[in-house]
């Protein structure tokens, strides 16, 4: 009995802490901030090969030097820049390099691209797609939880922070950024998307998809005992959500790569809309969704949880 009862409060002492060491690394003004000027009109929708797609690589770039990232093993800079058609792409990639585990590799990911300026509909006078929830919430998450993780400085494994490009065009971004790693140094990814509102199963929720393909999910809810959060399966499979994000690359290849979102896609009149703006989203969802991936994801990223792999479905990369 007193074991059970030194286990609990073994516990409480540990969710305790969690708490106050992450409300004082990222709070609601540092979300707000994030999300508002990555969907802010001056990246006039971040459109894959404008201007506005510049200057959303440039912001993220000083993010990631002002929280204290390296590049990518290769790379000069945080750009990891390639061509689609003779044209310029780049995701942006940051580093904290592990312990004793260091060649081993687990990736936090969103796409920052979105539809850019497009037609607008009736009487609408706004044109600029601004992709608050898709994806700036999830580039938002993806900084915020770099922050915390180079705050913490006790991952024993190599930790990659991408901002994809391209996703909107076919997942451009994540299929060159597969060709640069071996899939079997991945120990698994957090693609994170559309995190913005609250997700069909209410407060303190988020889905996984792919859940039954790993135990991913189940790790990451064993890691939030204690906590009012829990993740729950897909509920949206006839969206094939799965193989339609960032994560489907590295997944193909064995990697426990699944996405993380809230969004209710099957009932959303707001998506690729002009109306996807901040001033829609719920900014405590978003910060309560970043929260539970930070302490979900903690023994993964101290090594000492590995996920199941994933059955290849094509051969990797040479």
């Amino acid at each position: 009995m007193k074991k059970i009862v030194y286990t609990l409060l073994a516990l409480l002492f540990t969710q305790l802490a969690w708490a106050q060491n992450i409300d004082k690394i990222i709070n609601k003004e540092y979300v707000d901030r994030l999300i508002k000027t990555l969907s802010s009109d001056e990246m006039e929708g971040r459109a894959t090969f404008s201007p506005g797609i510049d200057k959303a690589a440039t912001f993220i770039e000083s993010e990631f030097k002002s929280i204290g990232l390296l590049p990518m093993e290769g790379e000069t800079g945080f750009r990891q820049s390639f061509e689609m058609d003779g044209k310029p792409l780049f995701n942006v990639v940051g580093v904290i390099p592990g312990k004793s585990k260091a060649k081993e590799l687990v990736i936090f990911s969103g796409h920052y691209d979105h539809l850019g300026i497009i037609k607008a509909k009736g009487d609408e006078q706004d044109s600029i797609a601004n992709g608050a929830d898709d994806d700036a919430s999830g580039i938002t998450a993806m900084i915020a939880l770099a922050k915390y993780y180079k705050k913490l400085n006790n991952n024993e494994r190599t930790l990659i922070f991408v901002a994809f490009t391209a996703e909107e065009l076919g997942g451009f971004g994540s299929k060159h950024f597969s060709k640069k790693l071996n899939p079997d140094d991945v120990v698994t990814m957090f693609n994170i998307e559309m995190i913005g509102k609250e997700s069909k199963f209410g407060k303190n929720t988020a889905f996984i998809t792919g859940f039954d393909k790993s135990d991913f999910g189940k790790i990451l809810q064993k890691n939030l005992a204690g906590t009012p959060f829990t993740f729950h399966p897909d509920p949206y499979t006839r969206q094939n959500l799965f193989y339609r994000s960032d994560n489907a690359t590295l997944a193909a290849l064995g990697v426990p790569a699944h996405t993380i979102s809230t969004d209710q896609i099957d009932t959303d009149q707001l998506y690729h809309t002009v109306k996807d703006e901040y001033s829609t989203l719920d900014s405590e969802n978003i910060l309560a969704t970043v929260k539970a991936i930070a302490l979900s994801a903690i023994s993964i990223v101290k090594g000492t949880d590995t996920p199941t792999r994933i059955p290849r479905l094509i051969e990797k990369h040479d």
